[in-house]
This record gives structure tokens, C-alpha cells and sequence, in this order.
């Protein structure tokens, strides 16, 4: 039991479970379907960086340009969609997947083979990948009637195989997307030879490198996943938006993906962290943010509550990694 209640994953149940109570107490339409609705469209973005991320942090490394691959990817995808539409919806979503692998690519490239530091290194494209977004676009946004239904279905409809379902039927196929996508990353992380990697680079790199782990590769393919990860995130932002406006798109998703990953249980000291937790701290920032909305509080406060959160987790995870070093030191 005290294992248990250890766990980060029950804290983050107990915090949803508080935050609703409290948000319904307040105001009684926040259990309304709508507003459910909204939380469930709200995450699967959210979800689906956080997922790349994960492998990134756990490697003791950080993306802080994935919300300008998101930006990027999504601007691409919109555009191709808009004067390409023989490409269909598939096509234009590989080739948004693709090209937030490439960037990904291009930051794991230069933290893995150039050791560039991976702050500066994803500092510095933050920029370049925002820049670029302004210059596809021409700085002109692409508006919902652009793009094909068959995208913006992806938000609104559900999996006819489910269409009878009570409740269920009414999940669109972004939130299936995302379940997929998550699972995915928690059955790479736990059961592939890959994922040990991560783990082992992450608690101890010169352990690791003594082993014969590939480090270099293995943190490469971190930011390539992350990119992917932006990517795919940017497709389902178009699908969920429709609206995509160069300005507008990715801006501060960054501090929100890195929040989801750490509060998740993800340390910075890496290592440690996966999946499950990750999914249940996006849902948490989803009910936190639909609930703020709907006790009228304003937008700002969001970041400002993201960066607190993500702060308390920090020194939270400081305090377990010292507690940990010096149980080992005792035990030695």
C-alpha cells in the first residue's frame, strides 16, 4: 500500500478527482456533456507531443521547439490540403508527420553528433522552425472552409464500428488517435529493446556507453520521435481548429508539453518516467484548463498555473532523486 500511494500515478487520479469535485461545486454545468466534450478535445494534442517528449526527458535531454514543429507541421498541412487536395487527408497528414520527423531529426542531430547542448540547440530552432511557419504561409492564415471535410470529421465524428455504443459513440477519432498513440509509446518504452535504452541512458550515460548502448543513436531517435510526435500534433490541430493561423498555432505549446511530461512523473534527472503517467497529467491540464474556462477565470492565469505546477514538480523530483542518493549511500 505505501508503494501504492507512492506512485505518481494515483496523485494525479486524486488531483483530477479534487479539481472536478471543486470545479462542479462551483459551478454545476462544468459535469455538462459540452464541457466533457471539450476536455476530451482539448487533450489527444496534448497527449500525442507529450508522448515524444517523454523519451527526450528520460534521456535527461529537452525539445523546447516542439510547439514550433507542431506550429510548422500543421501550417504545411493545412496549405497542402488547401491548394493540393488530391493528395487527400491521409497523404497530407504523412507528409506533416514527415516533415516534423525531419525537423526532429535535425535537432537530434546536432544535440547526438554535434553535442550542442540540447537547450541551446532547440532554443535556436524554436526560432528558425517559427520563421519558417510565417514564411510557407506568406503570414496568411488558412480558414476552416479550405479544408476537407474529411479532416475536420476527425474532431466531430467517431469510428462507425462505435456508432451504436452509448457514450463511446460520441468520442471523436482524434481521442482514439491519441489512445493509440499512447499505448504505442508505452508498449516501445516497456517492451522493446529501444525503450531499455532510453531508460538505461537516462539513469547513468557512462553506464550505458560502458554497456555498448548506441548512445548517440539512441538520443537521436529520441528527437526524431519528438518531432513526430509535433508532427502528428500539428495534423490533429488543423483537424481541431480548422482555422490555422501562422501567429496562432504552437505559440507556448512547448510549456505545456514539457509540463504534461514532468508533472507526469518524468524526471528532468532522467531515467525514470513512462507513459501512463504522462497521459494522466494531460488529462489533468485538461480538466484544469476547461475548468478555468468555465469559472470564467481568465487565460492568462493558464501559463501562469502551467509554470507553477511544472516548478513544484521540479523541486519535488530533486528532493525524491536526493532522498534516493542518500538511501544508496546508507545502504553502501
Amino acid at each position: 500500500m505505501k508503494k501504492l500511494l507512492a506512485r505518481r500515478e494515483l496523485s494525479l487520479v486524486v488531483a483530477i478527482i479534487l479539481i472536478v469535485g471543486v470545479a462542479i461545486a462551483l459551478q454545476p454545468r462544468f459535469a455538462s456533456e459540452q464541457n466533457i466534450r471539450s476536455i476530451l478535445l482539448w487533450v489527444p494534442l496534448l497527449a500525442v507531443a507529450a508522448m515524444g517528449q517523454t523519451a527526450v526527458i528520460i534521456t535527461r535531454g529537452i525539445d523546447v521547439s516542439v510547439g514550433s514543429i507542431l506550429g510548422l507541421a500543421g501550417m504545411t498541412t493545412a496549405i497542402l490540403l488547401r491548394d493540393y487536395p488530391q493528395l487527400g487527408v491521409g497523404g497530407a497528414a504523412v507528409i506533416g508527420i514527415g516533415l516534423g520527423a525531419v525537423l526532429g531529426a535535425i535537432n537530434g542531430g546536432m544535440i547526438a553528433f554535434a553535442k550542442v547542448p540540447p537547450i541551446v540547440a532547440t532554443l535556436g530552432t524554436l526560432g528558425i522552425y517559427r520563421g519558417l511557419t510565417f514564411i510557407v504561409s506568406g503570414g496568411r492564415q488558412v480558414d476552416d472552409y479550405q479544408l476537407p471535410k474529411d479532416l475536420m470529421n476527425w474532431s466531430l465524428e467517431g469510428p462507425a464500428l462505435l456508432s451504436k455504443v452509448p457514450f463511446i459513440n460520441s468520442i471523436p477519432w482524434v481521442v482514439w488517435i491519441a489512445i493509440i498513440v499512447m499505448l504505442l509509446s508505452h508498449l516501445g518504452m516497456t517492451y522493446t529493446r529501444y525503450g531499455r535504452d532510453v531508460y538505461a541512458l537516462g539513469g547513468n550515460p557512462d553506464a550505458a556507453a560502458l554497456r555498448g548502448i548506441p548512445v548517440n543513436f539512441v538520443t537521436f531517435m529520441a528527437y526524431v520521435l519528438c518531432g513526430i510526435g509535433g508532427g502528428f500534433a500539428g495534423v490533429l490541430y488543423a483537424s481541431r481548429y480548422g482555422t490555422v493561423n501562422p501567429s496562432g498555432i504552437g505559440n507556448g505549446f512547448e510549456l505545456q508539453v514539457i509540463a504534461a511530461v514532468v508533472i507526469g512523473g518524468v524526471s528532468v534527472f532522467g531515467g525514470t518516467g513512462g507513459a501512463p503517467g504522462v497521459a494522466l497529467s494531460c488529462l489533468l491540464l485538461g480538466v484544469v484548463n476547461v475548468a478555468l474556462s468555465v469559472l470564467a477565470i481568465a487565460d492568462t492565469w493558464q501559463m501562469a498555473i502551467y509554470g507553477l505546477v511544472l516548478l513544484v514538480a521540479i523541486i519535488a523530483d530533486e528532493r525524491f532523486a536526493r532522498s534516493a542518493r542518500k538511501r544508496a549511500g546508507e545502504a553502501v
